[in-house]
């Protein structure tokens, strides 16, 4: 997943967040070295870490053999499902507006 870009023009919603000093000066010094500026800096990183939440919702580990009854039960032919087409036939939430 790539970072969500837009152009500066292209924002209308406004975020409001609060800082220590410290916490500032850390985003203004990396926005400076990044050559972004700090609205830039903030809403990118801010953008990678929610899709890298979002991934970590998507990876699953399993031992071979789930892996194998994963696969056994990936191979079987497609069953109609209620549940599925209800659940693709709607906007992911972070889609949602």
């Amino acid at each position: 997943m790539a970072a969500i870009a837009t152009s500066p023009a292209a924002r209308s919603a406004r975020l409001g967040l609060r800082a220590t000093p410290e916490q500032e000066a850390v985003l203004r010094r990396a926005a400076e070295v990044a050559h972004k500026s700090l609205t830039d800096f903030i809403l990118d990183s801010a953008c990678l870490a929610a899709e890298q939440t979002l991934l970590d919702q998507r990876l699953f580990v399993v031992s071979g053999s789930q892996c194998q009854a994963l696969m056994e039960l990936l191979d079987r032919p497609a069953q109609p499902n209620e549940g599925l087409r209800d659940l693709f036939s709607r906007k992911a939430p972070w889609d949602a507006k």
